[in-house]
């Protein structure tokens, strides 16, 4: 900072101001401290900085199965929403066979110095977690029912099943089956309950969900078995819709001629479906936006809601017509 300080012709303590975006340095001024960092190539330590101010200016993120479109597509946008705002992301994937656990995940972050956490698509068992490590950070859980002790943010998943089952009754269908994500996913609970209760509200009959996994494959396993005596078929993510489409083709059961099919989250590829998949859509840009902003409003001491939930939208494609 002294070099850059005499360089520059300031005293190190503008330079710090520069650093620290104060609005109290004249734009000149501040031009004058880029263009000497930039001539002798300085680049802030990130560790003094954090010594000297007690903040790290890194946003610590446990996410539950990155591989998945929802999850992974929602860490990316924490990542650029935080980028733009002069924070990092440290995240910690918890792994498919459970050797990296989300008491794992949590313990490293708070263990490495982070100003706030986020914990995204938690299971059941996360949330108790996170009140044993997360010892006053500002948390913020990705998930659409509400928390007394941290903020939750998400897209609404009730008013998504509820657009995806009344886009099927409206159609004429009567006979709707829903094919559910794992039961420990907060969000698949949530879907599965609205699906239940809006097809009950309608005074319609519903059998008990089946159960996948989220991928293609256990689509396709539960297509290339399931006697179709439903006329449409809710599934809780695109990968499903994709496999379970794919044993109906094998078989001879034409989507949506035989049967209608509706999606969740609006994969990139749902428009290339074949048919073209009806789902619904979760911007998760606009959620890792707010997530963002969330927490760092929090940091900030700002008046932040306890609890926001973004609207879905359904988009409507070839894969869903009225019943034969």
């Amino acid at each position: 900072i002294r070099q850059v300080a005499t360089l520059a012709g300031v005293s190190h303590m503008t330079v710090s101001r520069v650093l620290n975006a104060s609005e109290s340095i004249a734009p000149a001024t501040r031009e004058r401290v880029l263009e000497a960092m930039r001539q002798l190539n300085y680049t802030p330590n990130s560790a003094a900085r954090a010594l000297a101010s007690r903040k790290t200016n890194r946003i610590g993120v446990v996410v539950d199965s990155v591989v998945e479109y929802g999850p992974g597509s929602t860490l990316r946008a924490i990542e650029d929403a935080a980028h733009d705002r002069g924070y990092t992301v440290s995240s910690v994937a918890v792994s498919a066979d459970r050797s990296v656990t989300a008491h794992d995940a949590l313990l490293s972050l708070v263990a490495i110095g982070i100003d706030a956490l986020c914990l995204i698509t938690p299971r059941t068992s996360s949330i108790d977690l996170l009140r044993e490590v997360s010892n006053g950070i500002p948390t913020l859980v990705v998930k659409a029912e509400p928390e007394d002790d941290f903020f939750t943010v998400s897209v609404d998943q009730k008013q998504g099943a509820a657009l995806a089952a009344q886009h099927l009754i409206d159609l004429g269908h009567r006979s709707i089956l829903h094919l559910s994500g794992p039961q420990d996913w907060l969000d698949a609970r949530a879907r599965d309950r609205e699906w239940h209760d809006h097809l009950e509200r309608a005074g319609l009959p519903h059998r008990e969900s089946a159960v996948g996994d989220w991928s293609s494959d256990s689509g396709y396993a539960f297509g290339s078995t399931v006697e179709p005596d439903f006329t449409a078929v809710f599934a809780a993510n695109d990968q499903m819709a994709l496999g379970l489409i794919h044993a109906f083709h094998e078989r001879g059961i034409r989507v949506p001629e035989d049967v209608s099919v509706v999606g969740f989250d609006d994969v990139p590829d749902a428009r290339h479906f074949l048919p073209p998949l009806t789902t619904v859509r979760q911007d998760f840009h606009a959620l890792g936006t707010l997530s963002v902003a969330t927490l760092l409003a929090a940091l900030d001491d700002g008046d932040v809601p306890q609890r926001t939930l973004l609207e879905p939208e359904l988009v409507v494609r070839a894969s869903t017509a009225p019943p034969r």
